[in-house]
């Protein structure tokens, strides 16, 4: 794995060169620990069994490298299993849409099965998906679907199909570690692993019986993903994040890494939460917070921001009252009153089953934030107010109603912020969300704060140059139907 991986930059660059097909194993936009190396191990399975294709598999993080470093628990594996992220090839490094236009791309999705409106046109390069999630469409292309823990052991599956060889200790390292983390250590009560994980996970063990044991593969990736020293309250909230938009409404949901007290006492945070808001375009936050006791069992709270009095009761409202599943929320106190907290008594209601919850929701109501007053677009308050009597309950609201609307009915549109690749724009409304229960980025650096020295990261391998050069061939790609093995 690790001189394949080291090989990708070089095999891509000859591929562009001799106007030779490229195939690109591409995650989700989320790119968390089960993205990242479902893409790697598919791209090295495909290179080493399509032995009749001339096409480069290249494996593609979906973020721009400078997002890299929040994701501590990649970081960490493959510090651990010694692949340089160096070697890594990300999104901005690679322009997907110029080797279309070429007629160079062939695609295959791992970890989602549709892709962002922004990359709509890609769509008829799309020759095979893996994803473990429902179907919210079926692709006109080879699919393997189904509702397990973790992609990886999808993955896992196919490769362990072809020759016995293929199937290294730096791999099985890397699965291991991602279905482990996924399924949080196989444990029945989090309500996310399935046989079949069970069964891959087994038999990477057994074929490579001197790989970590499963409590301290899992305890290392559990502490290096909750590792948020050193992060901002915006890193800590674009750490896992996804969204969910309306016609007049884009809200975001995080999943935080520490205790809502902790997350509540941190300095400044209403003028943050104000910030973030304003800065990625918005009208509310749902903070979801996971922690684990002594006995490695989740804990879960969930808070509700919004500057808006009608969106804030709205969204509190439609979690209080969901069955399903039901949430079993119990109001906490506030400091803020702009922001409601909760206990939540269903620790295996995690972000992917609440996610369904408020789309139906928005879809539903047709939610929209409507019009804000001009206080709340030019500053954030700094001052911190008294506690709120959490007997009050989110429903009574310290707002004026009239500074919400709500709308007519409307679709809820899922997408992962486009804000994250340009963060002085607004997400669009109508972008696609990949949904996946491991958010947006996964950890930083202990170091990282406003900068990371990655966050340049290596000189782009744009390939517009080179196709100016060749723009009057004419190259016939095979149709979309046609198997990875193409020639």
């Amino acid at each position: 794995m690790e001189s394949f991986v080291r090989s990708r930059r070089a095999a891509l660059q000859e591929h562009v060169q001799h106007r030779q097909e490229v195939h690109v194993v591409l995650g989700n936009e989320a790119c968390d620990l089960d993205s990242m190396v479902s893409a790697l191990a598919l791209a090295y399975y495909l290179a080493k069994t399509s032995l009749e294709s001339r096409a480069a598999f290249i494996p593609v993080l979906n973020i721009p490298r400078s997002e890299f470093p929040l994701r501590t628990e990649s970081a960490f594996l493959l510090q651990e299993q010694q692949i340089p992220d160096s070697c890594l090839i990300f999104r901005d490094e690679i322009d997907l849409h110029a080797l279309h236009r070429a007629g160079l791309l062939s695609l295959t999705l791992v970890d989602h099965h549709i892709l962002t409106s922004g990359d709509a046109a890609l769509e008829e390069a799309v020759i095979e998906v893996i994803d473990h999630r429902p179907l919210e469409r079926e692709p006109r292309c080879r699919v393997t679907a189904e509702l397990v823990g973790s992609c990886a052991t999808l993955v896992t599956e196919r490769i362990v199909q072809g020759p016995a060889e293929l199937l290294d200790r730096q791999t099985a390292a890397l699965l291991l570690g991602t279905i482990l983390l996924d399924c949080v250590n196989m444990t029945p009560e989090a309500g996310k692993v399935t046989p079949k994980d069970s069964q891959y996970v087994a038999l990477l063990e057994s074929k490579f019986p001197d790989l970590p044991a499963r409590s301290v593969l899992f305890e290392a990736l559990q502490t290096a993903k909750f590792d948020v020293s050193g992060l901002t309250t915006d890193q800590m909230l674009r750490k896992d994040l996804k969204a969910l938009s309306s016609d007049g409404l884009v809200l975001a949901i995080s999943a935080v890494y520490v205790t809502l007290e902790a997350f509540l006492q941190r300095p400044g945070l209403q003028q943050d939460l104000c910030a973030f808001c304003q800065r990625y375009g918005y009208g509310g936050l749902v903070a979801m917070t996971i922690s684990f006791n002594e006995r490695n069992e989740p804990f879960r709270q969930l808070a509700v921001y919004s500057q808006h009095a009608a969106v804030r009761t709205a969204v509190c409202g439609v979690l209080e009252r969901a069955n399903n599943p039901p949430l079993d929320l119990s109001p906490l106190g506030s400091l803020y009153p702009n922001l409601c907290a909760y206990h939540q008594g269903n620790t295996v209601a995690s972000r992917k089953k609440v996610l369904p919850i408020l789309k139906d929701f928005l879809r539903e109501r047709g939610t929209a934030a409507g019009t804000m007053h001009p206080a709340d677009k030019d500053s954030c308050g700094t001052t911190r107010p008294e506690p709120k009597d959490s007997s009050a309950g989110c429903g009574e609201s310290d707002e004026n109603p009239e500074d919400s609307d709500v709308a007519g009915e409307a679709g809820a549109l899922e997408y992962e912020p486009r804000g994250r690749r340009d963060p002085g724009r607004c997400p669009r409304h109508g972008d696609a969300l990949l949904e996946d229960d491991a958010p947006l980025p996964p950890t930083p650096m202990n170091s990282l704060v406003d900068e990371c020295p990655l966050d340049r990261g290596l000189p782009k391998l744009s390939v517009e140059a080179i196709f100016e050069k060749f723009s009057h061939i004419t190259v016939v790609r095979p149709s979309a139907s046609s198997s990875p093995e193409k020639k």
